[in-house]
């Protein structure tokens, strides 16, 4: 019988991907392991695999689709010896929902990445005043509750009549399909609740009202994670800010004799790294994370470290850092950014992490505080490094300081325990010669 290809989960917390582009045509005949598609989410691009062997009947999501739901059906694969016809039932069938499907469905698997866990179910379809089921993307629906359209009222464009992404953007510029507000609505939560309301028209509805001229450019996934993420993270975690300066002219010399003896060339953002990690080893209780059912202290120093990607921020993670020399550190990280760039990072590879550090030094930011990446507890924002007067045995003299501030979860983090960490990280960065014992 013919086997459904299902749109896959990248991820644990992944519920819609765009299907970037397809590898093979219909009429193709594949094999297991051969390259299907990529599939893009909001961090990275990956491969998707062919598990089972057959010819490729019918591909019903086109490459380029956004919005598309995990096990959502996405092709039709016929095994040896099946007529075209099988497809008929299955092509006039509903797309399938996000709730996982029986294992021998699922023939497309992310390349090297191991599917844990299901992926949670995306929101319940819309249903219009008729009775019938308002076929709409998850992106589409989330779009049209933003902006309060009704979906029944829309025409789709997707397969099957499904709403998508470029209905909903469509329906906004033509300003149809507003819903009216009714005395049922559905209830929001606390949260939803508390949120600020807007005194006033948004960016693009006041350019609109006055006239002014602008280019709109639709929100990427990564850009829409990002925002969300960071909205909920200075809404709901109790932040507060300890910095302090740290001298760097021993640093930089012992960098430079490393970088003229070696191969491997050590950054400052390497040396960063092993004394954030080392300062978590010797102040374990700042390497921990906030939960409704206790304080969660980790093992190990997992240091994520935020990249600038042309989509957005992503943070790679070096593992077990504590446990890691300088060299091990550059290569890693080097590795790290490059392919985070490329969009070609594995889940895995950027999902975690017990503490987070942006660095925004090398654009001559003096210093800054930064946004704790949920459910992490901190965050270390550095500066750059810069010749500042400096008191010394009661005289003037110039030194090469940078400053560095920690973001901290209130509710995990003490100050005190905070303050400590950010003494053992000062005299780890002051004296480097301590990071190699």
């Amino acid at each position: 019988m013919p086997i459904n290809i299902l749109m896959p989960a990248l991820s644990p917390t992944m519920t819609e991907g765009t299907l970037a582009r397809w590898l093979v045509n219909e009429g193709d005949t594949v094999t297991s392991g051969d390259i299907l598609a990529e599939i893009e989410t909001d961090k990275a691009t990956m491969e998707v695999e062919a598990i089972d062997e057959g010819t490729v009947a019918k591909i019903l999501i086109p490459g380029g689709t956004e919005g598309v739901a995990v096990n959502q059906t996405i092709a039709i694969l016929l095994e040896e010896d099946e007529d075209a016809s099988a497809i008929d039932a299955v092509e006039t069938a509903a797309p399938a929902p996000v709730a996982a499907q029986p294992s021998q469905e699922v023939v497309a698997t992310p390349a090297a990445v191991p599917l844990a866990a299901p992926a949670p179910a995306a929101p319940a379809a819309p249903v219009a005043a008729s009775g019938a089921r308002v076929f709409a993307s998850p992106l589409a629906r989330r779009m049209a509750s933003q902006e309060n359209l009704d979906l029944a009222a829309l025409q789709g464009t997707g397969p099957h009549g499904r709403i998508v992404k470029a209905d909903i953007e469509a329906a906004l510029v033509q300003g149809v399909a507003k819903a009216t507000p009714s005395a049922a609505s559905t209830p929001v939560s606390a949260a939803q609740a508390a949120a600020p309301v807007a005194s006033g028209p948004n960016a693009r509805e006041l350019a609109d009202l006055l006239g002014m001229e602008y280019e709109l450019e639709p929100l990427t996934s990564m850009r829409r994670v990002i925002a969300n993420r960071l909205t909920e993270s200075k809404q709901t975690v109790p932040h507060f800010y300890l910095s302090v300066d740290c001298e760097m002219d021993k640093l930089l010399a012992f960098r430079k004799e490393l970088n003229a003896s070696g191969d491997v060339k050590i950054s400052v953002n390497d040396f960063v790294i092993r004394a954030t990690a080392l300062a978590l080893k010797k102040v374990p209780a700042a390497n921990a994370s906030y939960s409704e059912e206790g304080i969660l202290s980790y093992k190990n120093a997992d240091i994520s470290v935020a990249v600038a990607t042309p989509s957005g921020l992503i943070t790679p993670i070096i593992k077990a850092a504590e446990g890691k020399g300088l060299g091990v550190i550059s290569s890693e990280m080097k590795d790290l950014a490059g392919r985070a760039r490329d969009g070609k990072l594995k889940p895995e590879e950027y999902q975690g992490g017990t503490f987070s550090i942006s660095n925004l030094g090398m654009f001559g930011i003096k210093d800054f505080s930064a946004i704790i990446n949920p459910p992490q507890g901190c965050i270390l924002a550095v500066g750059a490094g810069e010749q500042r007067p400096v008191v010394k045995d009661g005289a003037l003299a110039i030194a090469t300081v940078m400053t560095c501030t920690l973001s901290v979860d209130h509710r995990v983090v003490d100050g005190a325990v905070g303050a400590e960490y950010m003494a053992a990280f000062k005299s780890l960065i002051q004296e480097p010669l301590s990071m190699l014992l």
